[in-house]
């Protein structure tokens, strides 16, 4: 069984990040989305990590071979507890490479039988960022290109207080 680990802050998830989702879930018997929480970031959040968490379920809920867990601590040692096999990283752009490729090679170095993977998005994902979205929906603009409608639904209601 080949499973994979796709870890991030999805705050909020994006069309972007359902994109790699989808396509890890075709290549692994199993994906698990890592949910990042620091108690001393969590304040930078618009959502909390349970959130968070609920709005990728809802958005992966067609996913059967997908789980969403907290991830508190390295990558890497929640990888090597969780039995996998793959880290999964996704790529919008060349700046995001020189990042990903330095966290890969610690990665490597700290558990060198856990290999990365780096996915694109599709073309018309890679300009979509969380922070992007989160800042046209601050200024009241349309996010439903960018996001599923569960989390249009959810930056509408954290705006509009």
């Amino acid at each position: 069984m080949r499973r994979a680990i796709y870890p991030g802050s999805f705050d909020p998830v994006t069309n972007g990040h359902l994109d790699v989702i989808q396509r890890a879930c075709r290549l692994f018997d199993e994906l698990t989305i890592a949910v990042a929480f620091n108690e001393n970031k969590e304040k930078s959040t618009l959502f909390s990590i349970d959130e968070r968490i609920e709005l990728l379920q809802q958005s992966c809920e067609h996913l059967k071979n997908l789980r969403v867990i907290r991830l508190a601590g390295l990558l890497v040692q929640a990888a090597k507890e969780q039995k996998m096999d793959a880290i999964v990283r996704g790529l919008r752009a060349i700046s995001d490479f020189e990042f990903e490729f330095q966290m890969a090679l610690m990665n490597r170095k700290m558990q060198p039988s856990i290999e990365t993977i780096f996915m694109m998005p599709r073309e018309e994902y890679t300009y979509i960022s969380s922070r992007i979205v989160k800042e046209i929906a601050r200024l009241g603009g349309n996010v439903d290109p960018f996001v599923p409608k569960c989390v249009a639904e959810a930056l509408a209601k954290k705006f509009s207080i």
